[in-house]
């Protein structure tokens, strides 16, 4: 059943086998937020069952631009549209969000974005990566890194 985030009062419902359960809630409230503001746009999760073709696509990406492979168990995702941007969600048991922006008619404008939730360790799949510290009222301290995409998806 889809979730629509409340940013007002974070819940984390879908993400309770987290160890880090309330800062990944804090993280997704973050970027329902962010949509909110700058596009107008409800931001809804569903479980990662029902949300395959999603999950596949950013593991396509990961794995043919960087050969990444993301051990932890999917919980959530979501995929939606605003403007000319596609943009996909995962958020993993482990307390990392990865998302894909994905500009439909410019290939400069194609990034994977990967968060750290507040208190989780830098993933062993991602540790080539250097990290960013960004404060958030809602989700503490975020750790941030990306790449940009060369491929068509």
């Amino acid at each position: 059943m889809p979730y629509a985030v409340d940013f007002d009062t974070v819940a984390t419902v879908g993400l309770e086998s987290s160890p880090v359960a309330a800062a990944l809630a804090g993280l997704r409230a973050n970027e329902a937020r962010y949509f909110k503001n700058k596009y107008g746009h409800v931001f809804t999760v569903e479980p990662a069952s029902n949300a395959t073709s999603t999950i596949d696509w950013v593991n396509r990406i990961l794995k043919e631009e960087r050969g990444i492979v993301i051990a932890s168990r999917p919980l959530e995702a979501t995929a939606f549209q605003v403007e000319n941007i596609r943009i996909a969600y995962v958020f993993y048991e482990n307390g990392l969000s990865i998302n894909v922006m994905y500009a439909v008619d410019d290939s400069r404008k194609r990034a994977v974005g990967f968060k750290l939730s507040d208190g989780m360790e830098v993933p062993a799949e991602l540790a080539s990566f250097k990290f960013a510290r960004q404060k958030s009222k809602l989700a503490g301290t975020i750790r941030g890194s990306y790449f940009v995409i060369k491929n068509e998806y």
